[in-house]
């Protein structure tokens, strides 16, 4: 199994970089830079590939709408070339107030753009020419449409690779069914080991029955909270750490009926609890909302506890079908952070 770690978007580059130096050296397979309303993901992951030289490193992810496709291909591509080939491409809608709020772009059919974009992708790093008519993008741009003189033009440079692995944060059914199709990995959030067949697995089998043979297995992602400890008193207080994000997620990232996250949780068997969390979180009362975060749930999509409960946790994750833990390390320091990551990668193998 694969051991990764996000980093925090609101770090400083340079910072960041010397203690992402550190955890190659500690085996760290992977490195994923997110990209919420903070500087871009590009400039850093950039940063990185060019102080280090084995880690791989991700975007986590690149929303769908602020770019063109060609754009998204070509910089995947240039950080393919800086990285030696160490770059994997993750791709996402992200959500309305994002992208309507901060982008000023209007979110729309977030599942037809995804397929449209990974097939010029590709197309563009084979270095065709790019030519695309879909119900959403056009290259080059109709007669009519533009001046008339576009014309199909291939990528310059050729690319390290023309297959660059692409992971799609994806949570609704059709997206999640549509990932396993044309992916080469599957990026959910708040991933419950016992529970995510339940939610997931129809669709799951739905695509794999379509996927094409080159795509290989998907990879599949978790992302818990991580944190090894022998006293019960530190592993109380990561977990209660946890319910912040959690609470803010559920009850506060979309407005009500349209809160994917919500949706999310009240489908592993917690309606109520979810119903309650955003209905006090959309009322201002944020405290009362976090302390209703129920203790089960962030025990279930978490790592945190003792090396032994840890690694059953591990286990559960990976009879789930995870390949991949792109672990938070719940530490309050850069050498915190690169000794939990070091002791975990030793605690899985």
């Amino acid at each position: 199994m694969r051991v990764g770690m996000f980093l925090n978007y609101a770090g400083g580059f340079r910072e960041a970089a010397d203690e992402v130096a550190e955890l190659e050296q500690a085996g760290v397979d992977r490195i994923a830079v997110p990209e919420a309303y903070s500087f871009d993901a590009v400039s850093q992951l950039g940063f990185l590939a060019a102080r280090t030289s084995k880690i791989t490193l991700a975007s986590g992810i690149l929303q769908l709408y602020t770019r063109t496709p060609t754009l998204t291909a070509m910089t995947a591509a240039g950080l393919d070339y800086v990285s030696d080939g160490r770059f994997e491409l993750g791709i996402g809608a992200s959500g309305p107030q994002v992208i309507e709020g901060f982008h000023g772009v209007r979110y729309d059919a977030p599942l037809g753009r995804t397929r449209e974009i990974i097939e010029i992708c590709r197309m563009t790093w084979r270095r065709e020419p790019v030519v695309h008519h879909g119900s959403k993008y056009h290259i080059p741009l109709p007669a009519g449409e533009g001046t008339g003189l576009g014309k199909p033009l291939k990528l310059i440079n050729h690319p390290v690779r023309e297959r660059i692995p692409i992971t799609i944060a994806a949570l609704g059914q059709k997206s999640v069914e549509q990932t396993a199709e044309i992916a080469e990995g599957w990026m959910p959030m708040f991933f419950h080991p016992e529970r995510a067949a339940g939610v997931w697995g129809e669709a799951l089998a739905a695509g794999a029955a379509k996927r094409a043979p080159e795509l290989g297995p998907l990879d599949v992602f978790a992302s818990p909270a991580l944190a090894i400890t022998e006293k019960p008193e530190l592993a109380a207080g990561a977990l209660a750490s946890v319910k912040p994000n959690l609470a803010l997620y559920i009850g506060g990232m979309g407005a009500r009926g349209k809160n994917f996250y919500n949706d999310l949780i009240a489908s592993y068997g917690f309606e109520a609890e979810a119903a309650v969390i955003q209905d006090l979180y959309l009322s201002g009362r944020r405290d009362e909302a976090i302390a209703a975060v129920p203790d089960e749930l962030v025990r279930a999509i978490s790592l945190i506890g003792p090396a032994s409960y840890v690694a059953e946790r591990v286990a559960a994750f990976a009879e789930a079908g995870v390949t991949t833990l792109n672990v938070t390390p719940l530490a309050r320091s850069s050498a915190e952070r690169v000794a939990l990551m070091s002791g975990f990668r030793r605690l899985i193998g």
